[in-house]
């Protein structure tokens, strides 16, 4: 009778707590919706472009720049070679009729902020810890593992530096999908390598430690740091990702994602 007496209360008190954590659960997901906008507020040209992005590019590029019917944005090499609209610009404005992509008659300063919107959405998902698990795998592998195998042996010369069976053996289990096309298109970890020689004919060589226009200094094999005037010596550099810097200048859409799919393959 007692706890009869008291339902209404109750239930009241239950009506606002449920109405009190929804209204919660609504806030949250509306920060999360508009957290990546609020994250580059500071930046009026980067929020100008995602407005530009949307309505000039999104029906095609998705609203995010992460790719719809037309290509991921987000992560494409040209957009990694554009400074301040330079490549960007020339695509925007005449399009690529071949690939169904017609030109629009931008502004130098519309081009301007859409590319750094595209930039700061790349720099946002090179530096976020979430997008590895977030970011939907369906479209990063849309090439041909076949396709890639024989890129990978042919035009793109890759074999002559790695191997299926070596170096690459099951590359696809260690790293997760989003991190190995990183590691493919912007491989890290080797140090170039300074070839120092002396007037006396003598040779220092070791991984480069510092360099300008008037000192060059590297490690040598004890460890220890050497400077050199360059002025008094012969210096050569000797930097083992060069294959892979020339080839992103080659490399085309349909190369990225082939060459991956095959890597990813590899399990």
């Amino acid at each position: 009778m007692k706890m009869r007496g008291n339902g209404p209360a109750w239930q009241t008190h239950v009506a606002r707590s449920a109405i009190f954590c929804a209204a919660i659960i609504f806030l949250l997901g509306l920060w999360n919706s508009t957290a990546w906008p609020q994250s580059v507020s500071q930046d009026p040209a980067v929020e100008r472009g995602h407005k530009q992005f949307e309505q000039a590019c999104g029906f095609c590029h998705g609203p995010e720049a992460t790719g719809a019917r037309g290509p991921d944005l987000v992560r494409s090499t040209l957009v990694a070679h554009d400074v301040k609209g330079d490549k960007l610009g020339e695509i925007i404005r005449l399009g690529r009729p071949d690939k169904g992509m017609p030109g629009m008659p931008l502004t130098d300063e519309q081009v301007l902020d859409i590319a750094a919107y595209l930039h700061a959405r790349a720099a946002e998902a090179l530096h976020s810890g979430g997008v590895p698990s977030k970011y939907p795998i369906e479209k990063l592998l849309t090439g041909d593992p076949e396709a890639g195998k024989v890129f990978f042996n042919g035009a793109g010369g890759c074999k002559n530096c790695h191997s299926p069976t070596g170096d690459l053996a099951t590359i696809a289990t260690k790293y997760s999908p989003i991190d190995l096309q990183a590691h493919m298109l912007y491989p890290g970890g080797k140090h170039t390598i300074v070839v120092v020689t002396l007037p006396s004919g003598k040779q220092v060589k070791g991984p480069l430690a510092h360099a300008d226009d008037f000192v060059i200094a590297l490690h040598d094999p004890s460890g220890w740091y050497q400077s050199f005037s360059r002025d008094r010596v012969k210096v050569e550099l000797q930097d083992p990702l060069t294959a892979h810097r020339e080839l992103l200048d080659k490399l085309t859409q349909a190369d990225v994602h082939n060459l991956f799919a095959y890597l990813e393959s590899l399990k």
